[in-house]
């Protein structure tokens, strides 16, 4: 049987391992996949610590993944080999279950999710459900469209079904991995962006990305800033600070939302009382399905929004999850194949 090369962790915080594992045909209702580009996401932090249930070790991290179709399975329609794919967090779904059913597909309860449910992109090869397949648009290349699967879509998906409006303040809150995206999204939907983060260092790169004001909420009082702005009609909190996304909602225009797309087991310190008398809302935001990231990558085609990224081959993958991890990588690491 063929191999490839995969990165794989044997068991919780071991290292990063490059392996030879066999090349298996692609199942029914799958197809194989060629990779070439697969972006580090913060959340394979969580899977390398063995903080999911149910992980099968060893492991092979990795769920922001482009490349081509290579083989296909028994029943797969619509795609065939050469086609440019992505696969985001939304690995495939079941379109069985009553959530599948009311066309609640983030909310399917046999989700996959690569590395999790399957083998993940820190490799040459990756089988996948049919159902997690996005098309690639052409002008758009395999690294551009890598994070495009996670990131791009948690942001781009999360901002466009909030009730904002073109011309409504909209703030970002973290000008991270996520939050960099988070600030040309909105700035490419005609919202007047607000970008905050910690100290005055980031506050040229967020005008560079598009933000029209920046708040420093080290030296700051965020709600207040957001209050002289006239109050945002929404805040996507991108940072992983429970803390932070509360500091925001005293910031809040009525009917104001707050949107969580931020990773965090912290509990939100927010008051009932500060929600209801303007009518506040606070919600959680999970990434995308695969037509979604299909979205997202052709409105940051027309719009020119792309991931801040930095490449290295996946031989180097421990490398690029240490920069991740240590905070070292100042936005998106790619892993190229």
């Amino acid at each position: 049987m063929p191999t490839h090369k995969a990165v794989q962790v044997a068991s919780a915080n071991e290292s990063l391992t490059v392996v030879d594992v066999d090349t298996e045909a692609p199942s029914a209702g799958h197809v194989r996949i060629a990779v070439a580009a697969c972006g580090v996401c913060g959340t394979d932090r969580e899977f390398y610590a063995g903080h999911f249930p149910g992980l099968q070790w060893p492991i092979t991290l990795g769920h922001e993944i482009a490349g081509t179709v290579a083989q296909v399975g028994d029943g797969v329609e619509d795609f065939e080999v050469g086609d440019r794919v992505a696969v985001g967090w939304f690995g495939g779904n079941c379109n069985r279950c009553i959530p599948c059913r009311k066309g609640s597909f983030m909310q399917c309860e046999r989700m996959q999710v690569p590395s999790w449910h399957y083998p993940g992109g820190y490799a040459e090869s990756v089988t996948a459900p049919v159902t997690a397949l996005a098309r690639i648009p052409d002008g758009l290349s395999f690294v551009e469209a890598a994070p495009m699967g996670c990131a791009g879509v948690t942001t781009f998906n999360g901002l466009r079904e909030t009730r904002a409006k073109a011309g409504d303040l909209v703030a970002i809150l973290g000008v991270g991995g996520l939050g960099h995206l988070g600030v040309q999204f909105s700035r490419a939907m005609g919202f007047e962006t607000v970008a905050i983060a910690h100290g005055t260092g980031r506050a040229e790169e967020a005008t560079q990305l598009g933000a029209h004001h920046y708040i420093d909420s080290t030296a700051q009082d965020v709600a207040a800033e957001l209050k002289k702005l006239g109050g945002a009609a929404v805040v996507l909190a991108t940072a992983n600070n429970a803390a932070a996304m509360a500091a925001t909602v005293g910031g809040l225009g009525p009917a104001g939302e707050l949107v969580a797309v931020g990773v965090t087991p912290e509990n939100l310190p927010i008051s009932p009382l500060d929600l209801i008398n303007s009518g506040l809302s606070v919600a959680g935001h999970p990434s995308g399905t695969s037509r979604d990231v299909e979205e997202t990558m052709h409105f940051a085609l027309l719009s020119g929004v792309r991931a801040k990224v930095e490449e290295l081959p996946l031989a180097q993958a421990a490398e690029a999850y240490a920069a991740m991890d240590e905070g070292r990588a100042r936005y998106r690491m790619v892993l190229t194949v």
